[in-house]
Formats: structure tokens, sequence, C-alpha cells
């Protein structure tokens, strides 16, 4: 009986331990988006390795695709927004409204990651559209090893007016800031809040490698 039991659980930790297939549509989304970035950063104008020609494009580096990283949840406003001050790369603050957050379930852990949005006064005229921006930015047990020193962003949709509305947080569309290419970017840094302790593999890698 002993045995049988023994042979019932080593089963349910194998099945618990495999990752999620990949389902083909998807990887093939993947693989699209991550060639249009390259071709992006190889021939638009405003690519990072145009206007810093010290630099060579070689493709960006990514972690192999996770549709264990993919995850929804709604926006969970706080109460009271909170202006806070994120300093950027090149040493200077700015303000951003700490707006609310996002959470997550990953191998039966739950994380959140906070959402931030520009203040009124900071949105310029033909900038409109940033009103309904949600800016994510985070920091996990990668970075600073495979991952850029300073953390990676997050894809958000634009704020939706449906209060349930389930947002997509696909961490294999995790990239860097133009800052991790060439110091003539500076980018917000994720603040101490903003770190996820957790071994986020997958999305963008280091451009450079020391």
């Amino acid at each position: 009986m002993r045995v049988v039991i023994t042979i019932i659980l080593l089963t349910l930790i194998l099945f618990s331990c495999k990752e999620t297939p990949i389902d083909d549509e998807y990887k093939r989304a993947i693989e699209k988006y991550r060639k249009e970035k390259d071709s992006l950063f190889i021939y638009d104008e405003n690519s990072p390795f145009k206007r810093d020609t010290t630099i060579k494009f070689t493709g960006l580096k990514y972690f192999d695709i996770n549709p264990d990283f993919v995850f929804k949840s709604k926006l969970y406003k706080y109460a009271i927004p909170e202006t806070v001050i994120v300093l950027g790369t090149k040493g200077e603050e700015r303000l951003q409204i700490k707006y609310g957050f996002f959470q997550f379930t990953y191998k039966g852990q739950s994380y959140k990651i906070n959402a931030y949005k520009y203040p009124d006064a900071s949105i310029k005229d033909g900038k409109e559209y940033l009103r309904n921006y949600l800016a994510v930015w985070f920091r996990d047990l990668t970075t600073g090893d495979e991952t850029y020193e300073v953390g990676r962003y997050l894809e958000i949709e634009p704020e939706s007016p449906d209060p349930d509305y389930l947002y997509t947080l696909d961490f294999n569309k995790a990239y860097n800031p133009y800052c991790a290419y060439t110091p003539l970017y500076s980018c917000a840094i994720p603040r101490e809040e903003d770190f996820i302790r957790l071994r986020v593999t997958a999305g963008e890698k280091k451009y450079h490698q020391k």
C-alpha cells in the first residue's frame, strides 16, 4: 500500500512540475513580434542603433518562449493614487502617479506589480494618448545576471473604462528600455517596491554582455 501511495505522489509531483505546452499559434505570434522588433531596430530612424552609431545591432536576446509567464489580471486601483518620484538613469527625478497594481499567481505564490500613470501636467499637446497609458516596470531575481541591471518594462493595454477588464501580463514581451543599449537615453528605474521576488525567465535578456 505504501508503495502505491508513493507512486501516486511521485506522479502528481511530476505532472505538477511540467511546463505548459506551447500553443503553435501563440509561438508564431511571439516569434513574429520578435522579428518585427529586430527589423525596427535595424531600419527605423528612431532606433537607438541609428541614433548611436558607436553600437552595433546583433539581434536582441531572449529567454525561450514560456507560456507559464502569461497571466490575466484586473487593474486594482489604489483608493488614493500617490504621486511619487521615479529616478531616471541619468539621475533626474520624474513624477509618476502610482495608480494601481496587477496580481498574478505563479506556482502557487501570489505576486503583484504596480502600474503608473503620467500626471496630467506632464502630458504635452499631441501626447494625449498618454492619459490612458499604464507604465509597468519591474526588477526580479534575474536582474543584473541574465537581464538588464536597471530592470525591464512590460507592455500593457491602455486603461479600459471597464473595471472588470482583464489585462494580459505577458512576460514573454518583457523588454529593455533604450538605455539598455546606449547611454544616450535615460529611462525610469523601477522603484524598490517594484521588485518581484521571482526568477522571471521570460522576455528579453541583457544586450551587452560585460
